[in-house]
């Protein structure tokens, strides 16, 4: 073949790094699609369309499942989601980059912007750092919580199973997957203090994003931060406190969920599920059984989500922001957006009017295609597609079913 016919062909066959992305999940999809369709992952036979949703909930975080992941699956099989969640959280790219590391050779420009496509990054400068930053964190953070998880988990459960539990949940809470080995998520540990805080603390850390996290680390006083890790602490501070507040009153006397609590308990799970919907997927007590008024909050949640190059999704904290600062500045009559002193130019407000709206438009073509495919109640159908989008993982039951 002329070295011309191979330019041609070179350039036919070339991704740009969104594709490039794509094809990465895709492939890991399948393989995890395969491993856990082989007989020694199922404690049953399953069918192949159960095997490759479970690796795409896993590996895209999404939460949602058709089987019960303690049950269904043996060891070998719940190692295999482990790593889906772990590679989905950090980012296929990232475990790219850091084998190129250790093998000591040269990264290039076509995988520099590739990570940076992978942590959603608005320039190449840095990347690399940020994927060594980004692996030691979690690396660090999980592991810290698999030990006091295990404080707790071992004196119940025994030395082996208390620490593999502490050891799956820990991953999946980081990476905000919501994948959990008991089929009622964390409902038996409602009210335990040890159990909410770490779990909670893990999915806010994954949550924020590694850029906040490695801003944090090398700065020490708040006005020395960037704007994105001011909005994204002060944002997920207000928008807790405030989802926390609505669901405990709007919760608090309905029998099916905060009634038959304590006060203490009370407050553990109004908290616990004011901060799981934005991606993490856990819950404490009966989605099903909540008031309207709640699911329509837990809609908005989900649909914001989490924070730039983290393990969540949704349409992004900062979006969320830029976008009700936005319309606060039109309200006022004024012409420029400031936040924190700092001007929020017009350019990053037209991409977050972007975002949204072709957001919106997804979500409405997934409950429409669920209209007419599932024979289930409206609100049900809504919630689900809510929560695929956000890859929460929570469900009202249209899933499993």
């Amino acid at each position: 073949m002329s070295s011309r016919r191979k330019s041609i062909l070179k350039r036919r066959i070339s991704m740009s790094p969104p594709q490039t992305l794509a094809i990465s999940f895709l492939i890991a999809i399948l393989v995890g699609t395969i491993f856990l369709k082989i007989p020694y992952a199922t404690t049953e036979p399953i069918t192949w369309i159960d095997a490759l949703f479970t690796a795409a909930s896993a590996t895209t975080v999404t939460g949602l499942v058709v089987l019960d992941t303690g049950t269904a699956f043996t060891v070998f099989g719940q190692i295999v989601i482990m790593v889906l969640m772990q590679i989905g959280g950090l980012g296929l790219m990232t475990f790219a980059v850091l084998i190129v590391i250790v093998l000591g050779k040269k990264i290039g420009l076509k995988e520099r912007m590739l990570v940076q496509e992978a942590l959603n990054q608005t320039s190449i400068g840095g990347v690399i750092r940020l994927v060594k930053i980004l692996f030691i964190f979690a690396i660090l953070i999980e592991l810290i919580a698999v030990i006091l998880l295990s404080i707790r988990w071992v004196p119940e459960l025994g030395w082996a199973y208390g620490i593999y539990t502490s050891v799956f949940h820990a991953i999946s809470a980081f990476n905000n997957a919501g994948f959990s080995l008991w089929s009622d998520s964390l409902m038996s540990y409602v009210g335990d203090p040890v159990v909410n805080m770490v779990i909670t603390l893990l999915f806010i850390t994954g949550g924020i994003g590694f850029t906040v996290l490695s801003d944090l680390w090398h700065t020490k006083r708040f006005h020395q931060l960037s704007l994105h890790t001011k909005l994204m602490l002060v944002g997920t501070l207000v928008i807790n406190v405030v989802a926390m507040l609505i669901l405990f009153t709007l919760e608090y006397s309905n029998p099916a969920t905060l009634g038959a609590f304590n006060f203490g308990d009370k407050i553990w799970a109004s908290y616990f599920q004011a901060v799981t919907p934005r991606t993490a997927g856990f819950n404490t007590i009966d989605i099903g059984s909540m008031t309207t008024g709640s699911i329509v909050l837990m809609l908005l949640l989900m649909f914001i989500g989490a924070g730039s190059a983290s393990t969540g999704s949704g349409i992004k904290l900062t979006t969320f922001i830029v976008i009700v600062m936005a319309v606060i500045t039109f309200l006022k009559g004024r012409t420029e957006t400031v936040v924190f002193e700092r001007t929020i130019k017009n350019q990053m407000i037209i991409r977050s009017l972007a975002i949204v709206v072709t957001s919106l438009l997804a979500v409405f073509l997934a409950i429409f295609a669920l209209s007419i495919t599932e024979n289930a109640p409206f609100l049900m159908i809504v919630f689900e597609a809510f929560s695929a989008f956000g890859t929460v993982g929570l469900s009202m039951g249209l899933t499993s079913e």
